[in-house]
């Protein structure tokens, strides 16, 4: 197991060390940013659901004014894993569901 994280909704989100690795390949910008995906799951600024899959939310942690690290994660059952996490410069629509 890479980590897993308790979010502020009351539900783990984990990931593995072999499928962090295929995130990385997508999205090698966040290789060096583990530490703030996982804070991002612990601790954002927001969490909004998905505006195409009501089981996804995304979990925003500022960076800078315009910038914010996203991590993607899916709750299954009461368990959640992380789909994909990457740098944005806009938060997506859907629905807030927890803000800081």
């Amino acid at each position: 197991m890479k980590f897993e994280i308790l979010t502020p909704l009351g539900f783990t989100v984990r990931t593995s060390e072999s499928y962090w690795q295929r995130l990385i390949v997508k999205h090698p910008d966040i290789a060096d940013l583990e530490e703030l995906v996982q804070q991002a799951l612990a601790d954002p600024d927001e969490v909004r659901s998905s505006s195409r899959d009501d089981g996804v939310l995304l979990f925003y942690l500022a960076r800078s004014e315009k910038r914010w690290v996203v991590a993607v994660a899916r709750r299954l059952n009461g368990d959640g894993f992380l789909i994909t996490a990457y740098q944005t410069d806009a938060i997506k629509e859907g629905e807030s569901v927890w803000h800081r």
